[in-house]
């Protein structure tokens, strides 16, 4: 239990109804959720408005109410505590009630369009080999030390975050690697937290639905190396030209990574194989069981990360070395019958791109390239025609079919992306909707030696349409037609 006058410590209050010193056994944003002696935050959603919901807070056994505006009528025996920003307030507070653990331990925060999952991961399992206590916050998973959870979401709420922060600094777990989204940082679901580093990987389309520009999303992004303390270092990808922005009002110590332009963690790529890359960082050469140069710059963040965390040069790299891709990042296997399969979460175009290109960079020209693609409905449609024409672009034949396409007619979203192709690329194009057809015609379609691209769910143990999931595996369904094949 904790007094309520401690859990308000340092909240921007307005003005409260009702004494402080009362002890609060819980706090929750959710009516529903809400037990005895409990603090309630409304906020201001996208879709509910958790004002409405104070009396059934009360009723559920709620004491105190933190709150933008007052109920009209004040019930007795209730504290109520106006503040200007309920999200940041119960970012605060959640904080102060698991005892402020960011502070307890090093918390690193990733943040970028692509590259946040794979880095906040590999850092993970870089400092678990190195043999660290270590805690994981990233879109996949939960981990607190060698303990997994699920994860519900790229960030997760403030209440949660904390949670979980307060579980690794029991369990003596001393460094924290957490993926931080613009949703994450918008919301304030970050605020409270005291980072030791944050990594800018790089900024593309994505999430317009949300910032509606790209200004916007970019400034979100810079909101979280603004928040920086002097004793935090920043760690960017100079080869975005975002990197710079990022740095301009930061307090932390910048630092920078690249492969192309001059940088304190500089790699450059040697050789690029299916089964890996061999790169020179800072003068070591290290061979690599990932990927692509987009796994390139991952890793050069990764070395970058341990390097400013203290670890040995030829320890981390050795340990490095021995990392293996992340679930739905560039996962890929060769069939009896020699068809490579690819399952990657490429879900924004540069991120389509990117695997594109290292497919093209590594084969030797004969093979067939054949993706499998589609879009998420409920989200940024901007991106559709491009995502649409670069893999006509960069593929030999393209199945369009569904992602996630939640509320949306995964017909139009289909529709949306064929905009985007350009007439000589139209006979490269086909449009299957139901998903598990459009991989079972990309498995058909393979002979010896192509590549199946299977982009946009990566990880994803589900699909979602009109607002129902169920189970469906990239990975289990391409496995399970490519064996057929070998029939």
């Amino acid at each position: 239990m904790k007094l309520l006058k401690d859990i308000l410590d340092k909240v921007k209050i307005i003005t409260t109804n009702g004494g402080t010193q009362k002890g609060i056994n819980a706090i929750a944003f959710d009516s529903r959720e809400v037990v005895l002696n409990s603090l309630f935050v409304a906020q201001k959603g996208l879709i509910f408005n958790g004002h409405q919901f104070i009396g059934k807070a009360i009723e559920q056994g709620a004491i105190a109410i933190v709150c933008e505006e007052f109920p009209k009528n004040l019930t007795q025996d209730i504290t109520y505590i106006k503040v200007e920003d309920s999200n940041s307030a119960l970012a605060i507070i959640a904080s102060n009630f698991y005892n402020n653990p960011s502070s307890k331990l090093k918390l690193i925060g990733i943040t970028g369009t692509n590259g946040k999952t794979t880095i906040a991961t590999l850092l993970y399992n870089l400092f678990q080999k190195l043999g660290y206590k270590s805690g994981l916050l990233s879109t996949v998973k939960i981990m607190v030390d060698t303990v997994q959870y699920e994860a519900t979401h790229t960030t997760p709420n403030s209440i949660l975050i904390n949670k979980y922060l307060n579980e690794m600094v029991n369990k003596d777990v001393e460094y924290c690697f957490m993926e931080v989204s613009s949703h994450g940082i918008h919301q304030k679901r970050t605020e409270g937290l005291q980072f030791a580093g944050g990594v800018f990987t790089n900024l593309t389309h994505d999430h317009l639905d949300y910032h509606k520009t790209f200004a916007a999303y970019r400034d979100v992004k810079k909101s979280f190396f603004n928040s920086l303390p002097k004793s935090a270092f920043a760690l960017v990808n100079v080869d975005d030209k975002n990197g710079v922005v990022m740095l301009q009002n930061t307090k932390a110590k910048k630092y920078s990574y690249a492969l192309k332009t001059m940088a304190d963690f500089k790699a450059k790529i040697l050789e690029n194989e299916f089964s890996g890359l061999l790169l020179n960082i800072n003068g070591n050469e290290v061979w690599i069981k990932l990927t692509g140069s987009f796994n390139a710059y991952n890793l050069t963040a990764i070395y970058g990360v341990a390097n400013l965390l203290g670890i040995d040069s030829v320890r981390a790299l050795t340990r490095i070395s021995e990392l293996e891709s992340v679930s739905g990042r560039f996962q890929h296997f060769v069939s009896n019958e020699g068809i490579i399969a690819v399952i990657d979460y490429a879900h924004t175009p540069d991120a389509l791109k990117n695997v594109l290109e290292t497919i093209n960079n590594i084969r030797t020209g004969n093979e067939q390239v054949i993706t499998v693609v589609g879009c998420g409905g409920d989200r940024d449609k901007a991106k559709r025609p491009v995502m649409g024409r670069i893999a006509s672009q960069l593929s030999s034949q393209v199945v369009f079919t569904s992602d996630n396409p939640r509320s949306e007619n995964p017909q139009t979203i289909i529709e949306e992306m064929e905009i985007g192709v350009e007439p000589q690329n139209f006979k490269k194009t086909i449009s299957i909707v139901n998903r598990e057809q459009a991989i079972k015609t990309a498995s058909k379609l393979a002979n010896k030696g192509d590549i199946i691209l299977i982009a946009g769910k990566g990880h994803e143990t589900y699909q979602e349409i009109k607002g129902e999931r169920s189970h469906f595996d990239d990975l289990e369904v391409v496995t399970h037609f490519l064996e057929v094949i070998e029939k």
